[in-house]
């Protein structure tokens, strides 16, 4: 009886113990799911930009051990009367502008500052095209060519089983997804749920099964085709991005202070757009692109890929913002001009004809509206061509 009684009161602790952890986890969820659903609302949106770690699980990319590489200091520079009023207008948070490599403008708005870690949104697509040209120049991964299921055989039979590295990468994968930002039950903002709830992305792409056109004749910006990008390389690899990346961009760089990635419940980088920095980082990279891949004396990404991935060679519609391997080419830019560019904001615009860099961090709940992305390339043309 004595024995019955304890393997009963066994029981009850394993089940209470169990029902505590799943409370707890519960809970856990919900707040994420919460934090997910009030992400963008006008009293938060800046704040929770710069804290997308309290929301979120998020992985750290440690520097190393060689240190921050000091970003000089040049002549400062005025900006434009127009940017005074641009800056309040799209709610912008951090601006650096770097010219010849120099800081010649650095401020910070809307109670922001230089150490703030803010969420680059599609911004962290380019950080891995860059990524993935340093690992095609390895051999890791054989070519752009090369189906994706070559890498990523859990995307046998899905929509993605016949397109290729190269599809994916100019959003010309012909895969049906919704990216309406402002659509609660848009494919986009389902995958931010699954994201907020610990569930897997891998799993989520997995789950892409309709096209709308054959992979390679039809661009539409679509995410997820970047996380198929993210799949290619560890299962070229057998390496995780954050481990990648860190060591092949983020500590050769020097930068300011440690980044993080947005993770899903399996610690998947949520690489389409889960990349946090601080906005002088941004620019770091930025320089480094616009140096062709060096930076402090050392060959970072090469130079011939930068040449190829940041030309308009995707099949966007006549007279619209051109597309390569993530990046954005401006209407009208001239061979060296080109962009990261994410939602609310976020860019890191590149002329290396004026040989300058603009950094912005924002919070731009009206970035979806007519005519704002021109404005935006209007006015970063107009910075950069009134700088000495």
């Amino acid at each position: 009886m004595k024995t019955r009684w304890k393997w009963a009161i066994g029981v009850i602790a394993s089940l209470a113990l169990a029902l505590t952890v799943l409370g707890i986890w519960k809970r856990d969820a919900l707040a994420r799911l919460s934090a997910v659903n009030s992400l963008f609302s006008e009293e938060t949106i800046i704040a929770n930009f710069s804290h997308m770690d309290s929301a979120f699980r998020s992985r750290t990319l440690p520097r190393g051990t060689s240190g921050q590489t000091p970003l000089p200091m040049g002549q400062p520079t005025t900006l434009p009367d127009a940017a005074v009023d641009w800056i309040a207008a799209r709610d912008v948070t951090a601006l650096v502008i770097l010219k010849a490599g120099k800081v010649v403008f650095d401020d910070y708005y809307l109670g922001t500052g230089p150490d703030d870690l803010r969420i680059n949104w599609s911004v962290s697509k380019s950080y891995l095209s860059a990524l993935l040209g340093v690992l095609l120049d390895e051999g890791a991964v054989g070519s752009i060519d090369d189906p994706v299921i070559r890498y990523a055989p859990t995307l046998t039979g899905t929509a993605y089983d016949r397109a290729s590295i190269k599809d994916v990468l100019q959003m010309s994968s012909g895969v049906t997804f919704d990216e309406d930002y402002l659509a609660f039950f848009s494919d986009i903002n389902r995958m931010g749920r699954v994201l907020a709830l610990g569930g897997s992305m891998d799993r989520f792409a997995a789950d892409q099964m309709d096209s709308f056109a054959a992979p390679g004749t039809t661009w539409k910006y679509v995410s997820i085709d970047t996380h198929v990008i993210g799949m290619v390389i560890r299962g070229a690899t057998g390496r995780d991005i954050p481990d990648l990346l860190t060591e092949k961009i983020i500590a050769p760089m020097g930068p300011q202070a440690d980044p993080y990635y947005v993770t899903d419940g399996y610690g998947v980088a949520f690489v389409l757009g889960g990349l946090s920095t601080t906005t002088r980082d941004n620019a770091r990279f930025g320089q480094m692109i616009a140096n062709g891949g060096r930076w402090n004396g050392q060959q970072i990404v090469p130079a011939d890929w930068i040449d190829l991935s940041t030309v308009p060679s995707a099949r966007t519609a006549p007279g619209a913002t051109g597309y390569g391997y993530q990046w954005w080419v401006p209407v009208g830019a001239q061979t060296g001009q080109f962009m990261a560019r994410g939602i609310y904001g976020q860019y890191i615009y590149i002329d290396r004809i004026n040989d300058v860099v603009i950094a912005v961090h924002a919070a731009d709940r009206a970035f979806r509206d007519a005519g704002v992305d021109q404005q935006n390339e209007a006015m970063f043309r107009l910075i950069a061509e009134s700088i000495d």
